[in-house]
């Protein structure tokens, strides 16, 4: 194992989140900027049918990416794990076995997608007026999906043995590609949303390929792999599997809570309703990264800590993250509260769409402050290998809160109900994961460690 590893273990947990996090933060935001960026091109080129299309296809999108993030999380939480338990050769294998199943099964899935692409965009509540934008944007992304899901999922396993540097600058340079492109594709040569989608898939094949560059050619990476790493073993696909089940689960919710929103905003909204939450949720998206980026800072100290059986350590993470993602959430929920109708603006200039986003963006964001420590602790069930109540708390939000508020609040508030069922979501979420960190003595790790250490899954 090389020194990028060993540090996860000894150096300082306040200098090792800091050096973890913050690159991540700038990566994550960096990139979830350039998804704002793409929706202002968007609007401003084509208007807020184009906007709507592209959120109708959002959740395809997202089906499809969670598959990477579930490999991707699942694997780094192994891999940490087997680090910080010095099992060199088995984190090589896991490595390769994470690498034959990211691409099988992203293969699988975009061969599917394009088979039954029309469908499955009216299933999502595209209108006749909606679905050509769709169409366009969807049918080009879905070729490049595959450079998406391995740059992405791979920054994960880059981030497991503390080489958070690297998964920034894959992130900047790909956003900055794309952010490039867009205006050249959209405006200069007028190909609309279909010029969005190729800029975003060249600037995936880009962070592709300096991701393999770093593992498979310049070698880098603390792990290395040979044809007999890819030979797949069961048990490290079920953990790969196991562990990564509550990011998927995750992310098809946010697929199937889009899907909800949409229809229920097609009946109370219209197409503007879809337009302008296809604004909101890069407000949403961009809001949360740099609290992603602590967790994608927590998660290979603590794994890798559980690993070596530091229990000190894995505490003084879990609190220090805790305390920094509340203090953001809190921070991101005073500047949406002032700023709401700017942060529209900046999409459009459309005054009904305006008066909308801002009414609807003031109600989402109302219990953000919850957000953080949602975040924190189910990030800790992740890394630690924890994947029942990790999967129970993916599913929280969305799943048993969410998507059942917004098919019910609207019929009784209208259009508001919509907007109203995400704060409640996140009231209901918070709750139950007070509870699990109360009941698991997340927050109070010592005394959990030294009573379940035998338990918790490797």
């Amino acid at each position: 194992m090389n020194n990028r590893s060993e540090i996860l273990g000894t150096e300082p947990i306040p200098k090792l989140l800091s050096k973890l996090s913050i690159p991540a933060m700038i990566g994550m935001l960096v990139m979830s900027l350039y998804n704002v960026v793409d929706t202002i091109f968007i609007a401003k080129g084509v208007g807020t049918l184009g906007v709507a299309g592209v959120s109708i296809a959002f959740p395809l999108q997202l089906i499809l990416s969670s598959i990477a993030a579930a490999i991707g999380i699942g694997g780094s939480a192994v891999i940490s794990i087997k680090l910080g338990q010095k099992k060199q050769e088995e984190a090589n294998h896991v490595f390769g076995n994470f690498l034959a199943l990211l691409l099988g099964l992203n293969f699988i899935a975009i061969i599917l997608g394009l088979l039954f692409l029309e469908p499955l965009l009216r299933l999502f509540g595209a209108t006749d007026s909606i679905l050509p934008y769709a169409m366009d944007y969807l049918s080009i992304i879905l070729f490049g999906m595959i450079f998406f899901a391995f740059a992405m999922s791979s920054n994960n396993i880059v981030r497991a043995e503390g080489n958070a540097k690297t998964a920034m600058i894959t992130m900047i340079v790909s956003s900055i590609i794309n952010i490039i492109l867009d205006p050249i594709f959209i405006f200069t040569l007028n190909m609309g949303v279909k010029g969005a989608a190729i800029a975003t898939i060249i600037s995936q094949v880009v962070a592709a390929l300096y991701i393999f560059n770093y593992f498979f050619i310049k070698k880098k990476s603390s792990l290395s792999i040979s044809f007999k790493h890819l030979k797949l073993k069961l048990s490290y696909i079920k953990s790969i599997i196991t562990i990564g089940s509550s990011a998927f689960i995750r992310q098809i919710a946010g697929s199937i809570m889009f899907v909800a929103v949409n229809r229920m905003l097609i009946i109370y909204g219209g197409e503007l309703g879809v337009a302008v939450f296809g604004m909101i949720h890069k407000v949403m998206a961009l809001s949360v990264m740099p609290m992603f980026g602590v967790i994608q800072g927590l998660q290979p100290i603590v794994g890798f800590n559980h690993g070596a059986k530091q229990p000190e350590r894995v505490n003084d993470t879990v609190m220090l993250s805790i305390k920094v993602t509340t203090i953001i959430s809190a921070a991101v929920f005073v500047i949406v509260l002032v700023f709401a109708k700017p942060l529209i603006s900046i999409f459009t200039s459309d005054v009904q769409a305006i008066t909308m986003g801002e009414h609807a963006l003031r109600i989402i964001f109302a219990l953000m402050v919850t957000v953080g420590f949602q975040m924190v602790i189910g990030g800790v069930y992740q890394a630690l290998g924890k994947a029942k109540p990790a999967f129970i708390l993916s599913m929280a939000r969305q799943v048993l809160f969410l998507i059942p508020l917004v098919l019910l609040l609207p019929r009784l508030f209208g259009l508001t109900g919509v907007w109203l069922a995400f704060p409640l979501a996140d009231l209901f979420a918070f709750i139950i994961t007070f509870a699990y960190a109360w009941k698991d003595r997340i927050i109070t790790w010592k005394k959990q460690t030294q009573n379940s250490n035998a338990n918790a899954s490797a």
